[in-house]
């Protein structure tokens, strides 16, 4: 099978499906690829294994209808016209699983540096504004037995809410779209409505899909609810919060501080008023950014198609179901 690669990923993966006799192309270059070039590939091509920003839309999809599979390097889909690959019987498969301690640890991160004014400590060093003349100034929280809310509670947020369990002995609350009952057993958490959620919680930590529900959902009307020592914590989508309401919360101080590994749009720009604010640290999207997770997320998007061309359905396929 000829099979297009949108993005340089690790030789593991690449040499896999080399060894199961697939010819491959790549687009090795450090821009991301444009959608024309992207269709015009892809035209030459059975299979696409995708890792990128661009849109799979309707258009792509008419133009690419000939595809045998789609397997994404990600466990999120909310770029793809997953309905559209549908019509056109496109199977499509992500990622799920390999990332999830990988970027609960970021969550973890962005929770600690928010919570002791970490990134703002490092830039008045960097400013040449270390003093020691007032210790009663910038004080950061402790987290030891705040309560911990999750929205989204998938692989990530038990992740977190496990490090954060044995960690800080946090309180564990959760809305999903589900109840976990093991879960709750396993961590004395808790299942709470949405409003309950953002009223108790000390920390909030997003790790649900984004979607038309999920869409904006933290927004001011939301942040006006949260407690004025709270944290928001973004390691899912940028889209999932309003950037706008965000700053303006944080500059009316309705609440403590953000940590966000996701923002929108990506990538952010270098005058956006959060990266000089205090009690926010902001990162570039680099949850699953660890050697041995993009190799695993590489090699389990090659197995996916490795799959399809042995006539079998691929391990994580999401679409068709």
């Amino acid at each position: 099978m000829k099979i297009f690669i949108s993005k340089k990923i690790p030789k593991a993966a690449t040499d896999l499906l080399k060894h199961h006799g697939h010819i491959v192309s790549m687009y090795d270059k450090e821009d991301e690829i444009s959608v024309q070039d992207l269709i015009d590939q892809c035209q030459k091509n059975e299979a696409l294994l995708f890792s990128g920003k661009n849109k799979l839309d309707a258009d792509f999809f008419k133009s690419c209808s000939h595809l045998k599979a789609i397997a994404l390097m990600s466990v999120g889909y909310d770029n793809v016209g997953v309905d559209i690959a549908a019509t056109y019987t496109i199977p499509v498969s992500n990622t799920p699983g390999v990332l999830s301690k990988a970027t609960s640890d970021i969550a973890f991160l962005l929770m600690l540096a928010v919570s002791r004014n970490a990134f703002m400590m490092h830039r008045f060093i960097a400013d040449d504004q270390w003093s020691l003349a007032n210790r009663s100034e910038n004080l950061g929280i402790e987290l030891y037995g705040k309560t911990l809310g999750i929205f989204g509670m998938g692989r990530i947020g038990y992740e977190l809410a496990k490090k954060a369990k044995g960690v800080y002995d946090m309180n564990i609350i959760y809305h999903s779209r589900s109840q976990k009952p093991e879960l709750e057993k396993e961590l004395h958490a808790m299942y709470v409505d949405f409003d309950k959620l953002v009223c108790e919680s000390d920390v909030i930590s997003v790790h649900s899909n984004l979607s038309e529900e999920t869409e904006g959902i933290f927004d001011s009307e939301v942040f006006r609810k949260m407690k004025n020592s709270a944290i928001f914590i973004n390691t899912a989508r940028g889209g999932i919060h309003n950037e706008k309401d965000l700053i303006t919360a944080l500059k009316q101080q309705q609440i403590w501080g953000a940590g966000l590994d996701v923002t929108d749009p990506e990538p952010m720009q270098s005058d956006n008023p959060l990266l000089k604010m205090r009690n926010v640290a902001v990162l570039p999207h680099i949850g699953s950014a660890t050697t041995e997770t993009r190799e695993a997320m590489a090699i389990m998007a090659a197995e996916n198609l490795i799959a399809i061309a042995e006539g079998k359905k691929m391990p994580q396929q999401i679409i068709p179901d």
